[in-house]
């Protein structure tokens, strides 16, 4: 689970008083609002790590005995290992409690996933966890996700300790949020952090369904909950051109040096099971690519990681130098969509005027129904139905273009009329 804001707000610094003006109201003298009472410890106390694949089999027969719908998180090492696996899973269900599970020892929890079945899964930013989940066999057949259902009610703060203060009144501490889960043995404090992550999530949930019924977005959010069953991480092309510092450079051969060293940090990083940041960070890179270094002499100074694989840097630079002309990267990479909005009102500017009308009614709608616009339809697919709108520019058109860029039925009922007046509101010439 990410870091997350960990609660009430800092008290203003205090203010010398300073006497009224005649005329003038007393300065509001309303007190400062009580801190909000912490969560500290799990009510069953904190659970032991589950390690045995005979402690699993205890483990699933008592959540499939379990009643209600399932509270589960995952526990990853971001930063400190090469790629994104859990390193603890936390479950609990009404008349289960709590269970702590080590995926190192335990790398195939489908028992677990047998014994919740088509149970409904309670998981808080269900994308960041879904992924590592399923490394381990679980798969969920029913999802309730609690940041996306607040950002569909329209919370301010949409972060797990931020939900479970607006709901419960309670504050959740995250001090261990961001820490190594990889250790072992796990310290007590951080295990008591893990369990309290699940303590509260089922009694949340009803809150929300409730809010959510009384808001009118039920369906919303059952329809963004089952687009969560079949999502998966995009495939990113070319991820060396995310490196920091990339767009200094536009020369081909430089580009192609920054490729090939992007690619050797990843293959070092990968067997050291590290974060590739750990190896040598993004700066150093791209410092190494603009100095093209021939020699152990020729490569930057001030950076400790490049001078402990030097021969590792220097061979990818060699092999960039190598390449010939016609494998070098491009400076960059046409996108299939449509161009930057900036550039509209010059290239077209019917499309920019359209664009801003359909804006303008999403914004007003959004206002109206305490959603963010980008919940009611993303900018991508808004941009590129505008930019290249279908013949049939009825509602009916828009609904099936929109529907083609994977919007969802609820928000294809909003937006496409919208797109039809905007349209009509700005016809062609």
């Amino acid at each position: 689970m990410t870091p997350q804001d960990t609660g009430a707000p800092p008290e203003p610094e205090s203010t010398p008083e300073v006497a009224a003006p005649p005329g003038d109201e007393t300065p509001d003298s309303t007190p400062e609002p009580a801190p909000l009472p912490v969560l500290t410890e799990p009510a069953e106390g904190i659970p032991p790590v589950i390690t045995l694949e005979s402690e699993l089999d205890a483990c699933a027969q008592a959540i499939g005995s379990g009643v209600g719908a399932v509270a589960l998180d995952a526990e990853r090492a971001s930063g400190y290992r090469y790629g994104q696996s859990a390193y603890l899973v936390q479950v609990r269900r009404e008349g289960s409690g709590t269970w702590l599970i080590d995926p190192v020892t335990l790398p195939d929890l489908t028992p677990l996933d047998r014994a919740i079945g088509t149970g409904e899964w309670i998981l808080h930013a269900a994308t960041q966890d879904l992924p590592c989940l399923r490394e381990l066999g679980l798969a969920p057949r029913q999802i309730f996700d609690t940041e996306l259902a607040a950002r569909l009610l329209g919370l301010p703060r949409v972060g797990l300790a931020a939900v479970i203060e607006h709901y419960l009144g309670i504050s959740l501490a995250k001090e261990h949020s961001a820490v190594d889960w990889s250790t072992r043995p796990l310290p007590e404090p951080w295990l008591r952090y893990a369990a309290l992550d699940v303590e509260v999530l089922t009694e949340v949930r009803n809150l929300m369904g409730a809010d959510l019924a009384a808001q009118g977005k039920s369906e919303w959010a059952r329809q963004e909950f089952e687009a969560l069953l079949s999502w998966r991480p995009a495939v990113k092309e070319d991820p060396w051109r995310r490196t920091s510092g990339l767009h200094k450079i536009r020369q081909p051969r430089v580009l192609a040096t920054v490729r090939e060293l992007w690619y050797e940090r990843d293959r070092i990083a990968r067997d050291r099971d590290t974060s590739p940041g750990r190896v040598i960070p993004d700066t150093a890179l791209v410092d190494i690519a603009l100095a093209d270094p021939q020699a152990p002499g020729d490569l930057p100074r001030g950076h400790r990681a490049i001078q402990r694989s030097q021969r590792a840097w220097l061979d990818a630079v060699a092999r960039a130098r190598r390449l010939p002309d016609d494998e070098l990267p491009p400076a960059s990479v046409k996108s299939d969509g449509p161009p930057p909005q900036r550039s509209w009102a010059n290239r077209d500017p019917l499309a920019a005027d359209r664009l801003t009308a359909t804006r303008e009614a999403l914004g007003s709608f959004a206002d109206e129904r305490t959603i963010p616009i980008e919940n009611v339809c993303s900018p991508d697919p808004l941009r590129r139905v505008v930019w290249s709108p279908p013949q049939d520019l009825s509602p009916e058109g828009f609904t099936e273009a929109l529907a083609d860029l994977g919007v969802r039925p609820w928000q294809r009922e909003i937006v496409a009329p919208m797109l039809a007046d905007a349209f009509a509101a700005h016809p062609d010439a």
